[in-house]
């Protein structure tokens, strides 16, 4: 083996390494985030001008859509695991179209409080609903980026670049897709329960 493949070997050992320690470290931010975002949330409910409302019933379509996608995407890498590869990979597209239903669902949500006068911003909006649309869009945001990972992981599936002994990749995108999948049931419990 000559020096520059030992090196070539060495980098790669110390980026799978740091691989999952950065990716905990960006959710954690993200946790931080919208840790900020629900505080500031029950602070300004104490606003003379606060009001309360049912969340729209297509939040609730699409909490079972994520959590459906999370399912799907774990039994995709037990499958892998077990060089299962056509049925995980069959998997791991339904969580990807699922979590296109979540965002569908989300708009559709955003529309259904449109439709009863409850809107983000102008001289119509209030301060709860202008909350709710703003954290709810800015996880929608996330799970965009989680969309574009599934992607990612999908083509690499397709491309035979997991193996059931190494399976990084696919395991940093689940774990991805899971984070956004918790937050969105932290977000959901946090506003069915926080009016």
């Amino acid at each position: 083996m000559t020096k520059e493949q030992t090196l070539q070997e060495e980098l790669i050992v110390a980026k799978r390494k740091s691989a999952k320690p950065m990716l905990w470290v960006s959710m954690i931010s993200m946790v931080m985030f919208f840790a900020g975002l629900t505080s500031a949330y029950v602070i300004s409910m104490k606003r003379d001008d606060w009001v309360s409302f049912d969340l729209p019933q297509a939040f609730y379509t699409s909490t079972f859509l994520i959590v459906a996608s999370s399912i799907t995407l774990y039994i995709s890498q037990q499958l892998l695991k077990k060089d299962k590869r056509q049925l995980s990979l069959a998997l791991a597209v339904a969580t990807l179209v699922l979590g296109i239903g979540f965002i569908w669902q989300q708009y559709i949500g955003f529309l259904e409080l449109k439709s009863v006068g409850l809107f983000f911003t102008g001289p119509e909006s209030t301060v709860s609903t202008s909350f709710i649309i703003g954290i709810t869009f800015m996880h929608v945001l996330h799970l965009l980026a989680g969309l574009i990972v599934l992607i990612v992981v999908i083509y690499n599936h397709f491309k035979y670049k997991y193996k059931s002994d190494d399976l990084l990749g696919f395991e940093l995108g689940a774990i991805f897709w899971h984070f956004v999948d918790i937050l969105w049931i932290y977000l959901f419990f946090f506003f069915y329960f926080i009016r």
